[in-house]
């Protein structure tokens, strides 16, 4: 059986050492770290990440500015609200949480944020610095997974590791993130030729393409490890529905020699990389005043 990774429990000790640090600073500087995440419309899956958000943010100290939109603000509101954030002292970090409805762009949103307070790392001076190896902020998802395989004492020097997945949000800055330490990085996706054989060289496996149960163990080599980033809702016959990965954990379990289990593998990471990138963005602040 696989060694498995336990996403809870390193949130839950990196959330308490963050607690402890805003508890120490806040008196400092005269006021608590403010994260700002801004949600359009009511999708059910972004509303309950919203609100692990914004609960996460009072269990460590943060100021939450939370802001729900209704479905149909235009790209010009929306701008505006981003401004006055941007402007607002006591607003350390902004997240806008993706995906946005179809009229509104994205990019241009992202791109209007102040980088320093990018919190999920997405603006284009911070993923140029990621490309640098630069310090600064990171992409949420992604730097949970390195958090979980340092956690793990993972050493990834020289080893084969392969993405499945090129998205912006996990696929390409986990890529860069595994070339800065060290291992030779394979990235996959949905036009790559011989797919299976490609996962089978993995050392160091990470699923990120939104397919439930895409990964079976015959793909696996024995011994890899597997980060699981999938997070996808399955109904079954009795019309029960559960949440599984984009691995089939049961199956990879008894090959890999670890895994992280979905749910409670990085999706706790995620939440606590944007508590310490905020914490971070905080910090930088007043040490530059």
């Amino acid at each position: 059986m696989a060694n498995i990774i336990d996403g809870k429990a390193l949130a839950k000790k990196m959330q308490q050492a963050i607690a402890t640090e805003v508890a120490q600073l806040a008196p400092k500087y005269g006021r608590s770290p403010g994260l700002a995440v801004l949600m359009v419309g009511d999708n059910p899956a972004s509303a309950a990440y919203v609100k692990n958000k914004e609960t996460a943010c009072h269990r460590v100290g943060i100021t939450s500015f939370g802001k729900h939109f209704s479905i149909d603000i235009t790209q010009t509101e929306l701008e505006q609200v981003i401004d006055e954030l941007n402007a607002d002292d006591c607003v350390d970090g902004i997240l806008i949480q993706l995906p946005l409805p179809a009229h509104l762009d994205a990019i241009a949103l992202l791109n209007r944020l102040d980088p320093d307070k990018d919190a999920d790392g997405l603006h284009p001076n911070n993923l140029g610095k990621l490309v640098r190896g630069e310090e600064g902020l990171r992409s949420c998802t992604p730097a949970g997974v390195m958090e979980l395989l340092a956690e793990s004492k993972i050493n990834l020097t020289g080893k084969k590791a392969v993405v499945v997945g090129r998205s912006i949000l996990v696929g390409k800055p986990i890529a860069l993130m595994l070339i800065e330490a060290n291992a030779t990085v394979t990235v996959a996706h949905s036009r790559t030729q011989n797919l299976a054989s490609v996962i089978g060289e993995a050392d160091l496996l990470i699923a990120a393409i939104g397919k439930p149960e895409m990964i079976t163990a015959n793909m696996v080599k024995p011994n890899a490890v597997v980060i699981d980033v999938g997070i996808n809702r399955i109904t079954d016959d009795a019309g029960k529905s559960k949440l599984v990965g984009d691995v089939d954990f049961a199956e990879i379990s008894q090959v890999a020699s670890h895994i992280t289990p979905v749910p409670g593998g990085v999706g706790p990471m995620t939440v606590t990389m944007l508590l310490q990138n905020t914490v971070w963005s905080y910090k930088r602040k007043f040490a530059n005043f």
